[in-house]
């Protein structure tokens, strides 16, 4: 469910309409729903009622410090990857205690920025890096808690480019090994092992993948225990998926989602951690764009818009399906026309549909990408000397800019001409 529905004809965003919000600030923009934020939020909270536990909102999914503030203030925590989004987290008011640091190439630089600023755990990854912050928190003179990543070895049936949890990714230590390396750990100065941490992926549109990996975590948790250990946390991660097609299966609630970790870990008596970011942030914000041209090719007509892939990446780099709707409803029954619907970056692959089919539109018609909240506007650039588009908030009948468009004095003014030039 989001808050962004026809009214009188035209789209809003809550209480606002989204033209209005065009006309002031200019298109492309994204616009992200404080109510469906928090809305989202709390179903991940409610779902672990009658568990100790912490809801990390993972920062990746959309970084701008006010929705991390709107998540803070209603108790969230925030699972960090770097130390300019431990920075953010710190920006929105949320304490280091809060804070999850994750990330498979953790720096000493970011390590003792997070251990000078404070930090819940760090959930290490491999064993140069936990020797890294073995050896940083020694000369700091503080104790670092840490949890290990497991690799479950589990295939989450999600896009390759974002499956974390077999054994060929990157991510985590082979589950395989894990009591060996915990001996390591318990070994090491300046280190206090408080639990396990395990993430399989992103976009998870079934639990068995889930319940696999938790199972294997459950057993090792008696596993560490039996071997001295005090395993008094689990950070399950998190990954689970939203419809970004509305004509799609809907993937699992929260609740069955909170009743599954209850199932498979609940007897452990650990507090129990998830880092939710997709489904909170992923359905309460949306892109919105103005078609500049309408192009006839050759069997096919293109629609051309003032978004390109630098403000969108997830089309081209993931195939990725977004329902695009116009932000005049049309009538009932309107007929629909075969589209393609691209940018105007110099690049074939700058292309968000094709031969999708709408209602018709013509030039200068503005037209929203639902489900745009989540890995839009983080991974958006400046290629071609694009500006980074303006992000909006919505709240009720208000809304503000939290991130302006740059002037394009503004991007150039951050070149240095060197002295011989």
């Amino acid at each position: 469910m989001d808050h962004f529905i026809y009214r009188d004809g035209q789209l809003y965003a809550e209480d606002v309409p989204l033209a209005e919000i065009a006309a002031q600030v200019g298109t492309p923009f994204y616009c992200y729903s404080t109510a469906t934020l928090t809305r989202h939020f709390r179903l991940f909270d409610e779902a672990l009622d009658g568990v100790d536990h912490l809801v990390c909102y993972a920062v990746k999914a959309a970084s701008n410090v006010a929705i991390l503030k709107t998540l803070a203030e209603m108790g969230a925590g925030m699972d960090v990857v770097s130390g300019g989004e431990y920075a953010r987290a710190k920006a929105a008011g949320v304490p280091g205690e809060r804070i999850v640091f994750s990330g498979v190439g953790k720096t000493r630089e970011e390590i003792a920025q997070v251990l000078a600023g404070g930090v819940r755990q760090f959930n290490v990854e491999s064993e140069p890096e936990m020797a890294a912050i073995s050896a940083v928190a020694t000369e700091m003179g503080v104790v670092a808690p840490i949890t290990v990543r497991v690799n479950p070895d589990v295939d989450a049936k999600t896009h390759a480019k974002i499956a974390t949890g077999k054994s060929e990714n990157k991510f985590g230590i082979p589950i395989t090994r894990a009591r060996e390396v915990y001996a390591e750990a318990a070994a090491l100065p300046g280190l206090k092992v408080v639990g396990i941490d395990v993430h399989i992926g992103s976009q998870l549109t079934e639990l068995e993948p889930f319940r696999l990996a938790y199972e294997k975590v459950a057993e090792l948790t008696e596993q560490l225990r039996a071997d001295g250990h005090e395993i008094s946390r689990l950070d399950l991660g998190g990954g689970l998926g939203i419809p970004y097609a509305r004509s799609n299966e809907a993937p699992p609630l929260p609740t069955e989602y909170g009743q599954l970790i209850k199932d498979t870990v609940g007897h452990l008596g650990c507090e129990i951690e998830i880092e939710p970011g997709r489904l909170v942030a992923g359905n309460a914000g949306i892109l919105v764009s103005e078609v500049i041209y309408v192009k006839s090719g050759e069997g096919r007509d293109f629609l051309i818009l003032d978004a390109a892939m630098n403000d969108l990446i997830r089309p081209a780099m993931y195939d990725a399906y977004h329902d695009i709707i116009p932000l005049v409803e049309p009538e009932a029954g309107a007929e629909q026309t075969p589209y393609d619907i691209v940018g105007p970056v110099c690049e074939s692959g700058d292309t968000f549909a094709k031969e999708r089919m709408m209602p018709k539109v013509e030039a200068g018609d503005l037209v929203a990408f639902r489900s745009a909240g989540a890995y839009g506007a983080v991974m958006a650039s400046e290629y071609n000397t694009r500006p980074l588009i303006p992000e909006v908030l919505v709240h009720g009948h208000q809304f503000a800019v939290i991130r302006a468009r740059p002037t394009f004095d503004e991007m150039i003014n951050r070149d240095t001409i060197p002295e011989w030039l």
